[in-house]
């Protein structure tokens, strides 16, 4: 039993042989729903967080769902409708194909005009799965099948899509709400250390006052183009020239949005509770202030050099505390984490006037953490922390690949 479990007021246990089905019958979850009189339900950022069925069938029963419509989900779950929705409303896309292929000639010739390297990405889903790098052309029809095969296996789903390749990239996030008709952004996330696509440190601010009022327009009018109700994340890469690129919308509160609240002071996730509510939004952009720098650390329970997962029983946690530093966690002394789900075990947030004190906090703060039974990733963070390419903010989302050498010798 998880520690949110623990300090809830009541818990629904819905016993199913894969623990994974507990979290994925959404028949079994509204029953539950409506057998404690729930009048709402908050999805988390996992399992059926993205799921439309999961939205429609919660507003069929008249209980609302945290987060954005039916149709947004839709629309937002199929990153070429998504790549076409932006790109309308004035948001850079990287250069590909606006419908699926499937012809392996027709593929290639559209490849071609593309240009290679470039990127065959499933059309639904996430989590890098069904995406593949194709660097030259004799490689591309054997990529174009492994993909489709991918994405039909992962998400029942076979159709891809051709992307220009952008390689050296940051990867920027923009963080947004809306009410359904206006919408205000939050300011920029950076999360470019990444393993296996998903992001292990995250941290902001990273760009220029014009910068981020550039792209915060242009995140703010792609919301309201779609009409956009509760927390999304408006994902880019920026190149080398400076460029920025869409990459996705996700259309939930993000594990790393503690950076945004402890840049700005506000609660995200009351936010997306209210607008759902069918309030409108209590704040203008004009009233959103930034404030120093934060910087988030996963940690994750996995080997911090061969960053396998390391399930089992946590015997003994001990977390830092202090001024700009806040710990997120579902552990505890005694807590057996488990194989089935993300190795995601905390989130430990720094804060401090300038990026440097930030780094130095949060680096002491990992070194107070005591977490006995588990392997996790804070040798691996710690290390980072004081290598000099991200203290000097040379950092893309192949930062881990270049240093393979961060634990030499531990």
């Amino acid at each position: 039993m998880s520690l949110p479990v623990r300090l809830a007021d009541e818990g629904f246990f819905i016993p199913r042989e894969d623990p994974l089905a507990s979290y994925l019958d959404i028949e079994a979850i509204i029953s539950a729903a409506k057998e404690v009189g729930a009048d709402a339900v908050h999805p988390g950022y996992g399992f059926l967080s993205e799921n439309a069925t999961f939205a429609q069938r919660l507003a069929e029963e008249g209980i609302t769902f945290i987060g954005p419509s039916p149709e947004s989900l839709r629309l937002l779950g199929d990153k070429i409708a998504a790549r076409e929705a932006m790109s309308k409303a004035g948001i850079p896309v990287a250069k590909g194909t606006n419908e699926p292929i499937s012809d392996s000639k027709e593929a290639l010739a559209l490849a071609s005009e593309i240009g290679f390297p470039l990127m065959i990405k499933a059309a639904s889903g996430g989590g890098g799965i069904g995406m593949q790098v194709v660097n030259e052309k004799s490689d591309f029809e054997s990529a174009l099948r492994l993909c489709q095969g991918r994405a039909e296996s992962a998400f029942g789903d076979s159709r891809v899509f051709i992307e220009e390749y952008v390689s050296t990239a940051e990867h920027i996030e923009f963080q947004v709400v809306g009410d359904g008709s206006k919408a205000i952004h939050l300011g920029e996330r950076f999360c470019s250390i990444q393993r296996r696509h998903q992001k292990i440190l995250e941290e902001g601010p990273w760009l220029s006052e014009k910068e981020r009022e550039d792209i915060g327009a242009k995140v703010v009018a792609g919301a309201e183009a779609i009409g956009y109700r509760g927390l999304a994340t408006f994902e880019f890469l920026r190149n080398s020239e400076g460029e920025f690129y869409f990459m996705e919308v996700n259309p939930r509160v993000q594990v790393e949005h503690t950076v945004t609240e402890m840049l700005t002071g506000i609660d995200l996730v009351s936010l997306g509770i209210i607008v759902s509510s069918g309030a409108e939004l209590p704040i203008k952009q004009e009233e959103v202030i930034w404030n120093g720098h934060a910087i988030q650390a996963r940690i994750n329970a996995e080997n911090p050099v061969t960053l396998e997962p390391s399930p089992g029983k946590l015997w003994e946690c001990h977390w830092p505390g202090g001024p700009g530093i806040r710990v997120d966690s579902h552990g505890f002394s005694g807590y057996v984490m488990p194989e089935a789900f993300d190795s995601l075990l905390a989130k430990v947030i720094s804060w401090a006037p300038t990026r440097n004190q930030a780094i130095a906090r949060l680096d002491s703060a990992l070194e107070e953490t005591i977490l006995l039974g588990l392997d996790t990733l804070i040798p691996l963070h710690r290390a980072i922390l004081e290598e000099s390419d991200f203290l000097e903010k040379k950092i893309n989302t192949d930062y881990l690949d270049s240093h393979a050498d961060l634990l030499a010798g531990d």
